[in-house]
């Protein structure tokens, strides 16, 4: 069973994966894909159960865990900063999706009202 430091490096490298997977060429983050989302939110779980197992030692005692410890608290940050950003991306998509289900349902109202004249 893999040690707490190395659980937590493997979920940071993880983590790093699926947040670059978000990003576009230009630094600009791409609309979140469920899958990546729901990845994240995985992991996430994952090393909250694991820093939850036990009692974090105090800093210094445990310098692979306090470095795992420090690049998972820079993932979430990027993930703080990120999530604005997609949440006005979701917006942005559900209301053109919401003006593309209108027009479908223009376009069924008036092919029924076609028929009904013919």
């Amino acid at each position: 069973m893999p040690s707490r430091s190395q659980s937590l490096r493997e979920i940071n490298h993880r983590l790093l994966f699926w947040l670059d997977a978000m990003n576009t060429q230009l630094d600009q983050p791409a609309v979140a894909t469920p899958e990546q989302m729901a990845a994240l939110l995985s992991e996430l779980l994952t090393a909250g159960a694991n820093l939850r197992a036990q009692p974090i030692p105090a800093k210094g005692d445990d310098v692979e865990l306090d470095q795992a410890i420090e690049n998972y608290r820079s993932s979430v940050e990027r993930l703080r900063e990120l999530l604005p950003l997609i949440h006005r991306q979701l917006l942005a998509e559900r209301s053109r999706l919401e003006a593309h289900r209108a027009r479908v349902r223009s376009a069924a109202a008036w092919a029924t009202a076609s028929r009904q004249t013919l």
